[in-house]
This record gives C-alpha cells, structure tokens and sequence, in this order.
C-alpha cells in the first residue's frame, strides 16, 4: 500500500512550482552547462564539467523525489476541517506545563512543516502526540530535548492552507 502525505493545497502547489522550475530552467540550464564544459576538451581534469554533472545529478534525484511525493500527496482543505479536535491543518495554541510558556503551531505535512515560522509536522514526535488531542486535554510528548508535557487551550482553523 502507498504511504500517503498529507499536505495543504498550498503546499502542494510550491511543490509543483519547484518541479516545474527545476524541469524547465534548471535542467535545460544543466544541460548547457555540461555541454559548454565538454568542449574544453580533457574531461578527467575538467573541474567545470565534474561540477556540472554534480549538479545534474542533484537535480535529477530532487525532480524524482517530488514526482513521488507530488504522485502520494493527500491534499487537504484546511479550511473544512473541525476545530473541536487537534487535526490536519489546524492551529493549536499548547501551554507548556513547566514553563507555563503558551506555543501555538500549526499541524501540517512534513514538507510544509517549519518551525521557525510556527508549523510543525503531523509525522514529527510532537505533531503526532497532538492529533487527535481537544481543548483541556495533557500531552507528553518526547522531543529531542526531552520528554516535555503540555496542555492543549486552543484549536483554530488554519491560516496557511
């Protein structure tokens, strides 16, 4: 069975911008590159030539990892999804029980995720301990920096959808 990913339209839709940038732009520009490097004649001690079949090759593996996500992405509305319980797309406001510190995160797909910008992966530890979750309800949720305990106080609708 395919693993589905789930992301937001927005999401997706980066996704295939950079797929397309990387089809038409990219490789075409690689291409020439490699071409250019050729004509300098000796390819074993071409420095130009090496580089550009390097990034050739970094190119190619990116566009067959976004076909392949692109191909298994389950796309969500955040904006049709319930706010009474923790869930795809939803932003939840969580107060940190030792601290007393509120956080609020946004649950996205991992390729969306970024928490400097306050989204968090559904997949990622702390994402997982909070699906599903309801206003009052305690998660402990082990993240690299240890096992930490929060309490749900909100769930909103998205706002990156």
């Amino acid at each position: 069975m395919v693993e589905r990913i789930p992301m937001s339209q927005s999401g997706y839709q980066q996704l295939k911008k950079e797929l397309e940038r990387l089809e038409k732009v990219e490789r075409p520009d690689v291409v020439k590159a490699i071409e250019t490097a050729r004509a300098h004649g000796d390819l074993k001690e071409n420095a130009e030539y090496h580089a550009a079949k390097e990034r050739q090759s970094m190119i190619e593996g990116r566009i067959m990892e976004l076909k392949d996500k692109l191909g298994r992405a389950e796309v969500i509305d955040c904006t049709k999804v319930t706010t009474q319980r923790a869930v795809f797309g939803t932003v939840i406001t969580l107060m940190d029980m030792k601290t007393d510190e509120e956080i609020t995160y946004q649950l996205l797909g991992p390729e969306e995720a970024d928490v400097k910008s306050g989204s968090i992966s559904v997949l990622a530890p702390l994402g997982r301990s909070i699906l599903g979750k309801a206003v009052g309800d305690e998660i402990v949720a082990k993240t690299p920096g240890g096992v930490r305990e929060f309490e749900v106080i909100e769930i909103q609708a998205g706002t990156f959808c």
